[in-house]
């Protein structure tokens, strides 16, 4: 489904790329539709465990700088195909698959949330000032990473991710106390 989308994977295609029977997926998938949202939460979990060591530790300027870092290379690693796996299922099934459009807000709104855990607990030491805002911080990030993704794919280049996070990192230190 991430090489060739929703639509354009059959069931037959999941059965032969995982080397199981029919039954055998039927036996766990009621559908084709149960079967994408497994996907999503795999998809889910795979992002967030992936990320788990630099999100956990989200709470400095560095911090989000490194975890800026890891997205870029892993982009660059693959040569910025694909896009981000949640927001290709998103493209695809959120006007038409109203089950599989919560799941997709439901995973982003868990990756949102460890980036906001990082920036209260900025704001809870005093590293950010009291108008610093980790939801909406958290959420224009969670935009600036997406749209990068999107044009990384499209372009080929890291460059928009790049300048994307970089600007909401730059946006996150205008709410920094003074030193």
């Amino acid at each position: 489904m991430f090489e060739r989308g929703v639509a354009g994977t059959s069931t037959p295609d999941v059965r032969d790329a995982a080397g199981v029977s029919s039954s055998q997926i039927y036996h766990y998938f009621a559908d084709k539709s149960a079967l994408t949202r497994a996907v999503i939460e795999f998809q889910t979990a795979r992002i967030l465990t992936g990320q788990r060591a630099l999100l956990s530790r989200l709470d400095s300027f560095e911090a989000l700088r490194d975890w800026r870092d890891a997205i870029v290379q892993i982009e660059h690693d693959l040569d910025c195909r694909g896009g981000c796996p949640l927001g290709s299922l998103t493209s695809e099934l959120a006007e038409h698959d109203p089950a599989a459009r919560t799941a997709l807000a439901e995973g982003f709104t868990l990756w949102t949330d460890a980036i906001r855990d990082g920036l209260q607990d900025m704001l809870d030491r005093g590293v950010l000032r009291d108008d610093a805002d980790p939801h909406r911080l958290s959420l224009a990030t969670m935009a600036a990473l997406q749209g990068g993704l999107i044009l990384a794919q499209a372009q080929r280049s890291t460059e928009a991710l790049e300048a994307g996070l970089d600007a909401m990192i730059e946006r996150i230190a205008f709410h920094a106390v003074a030193p």
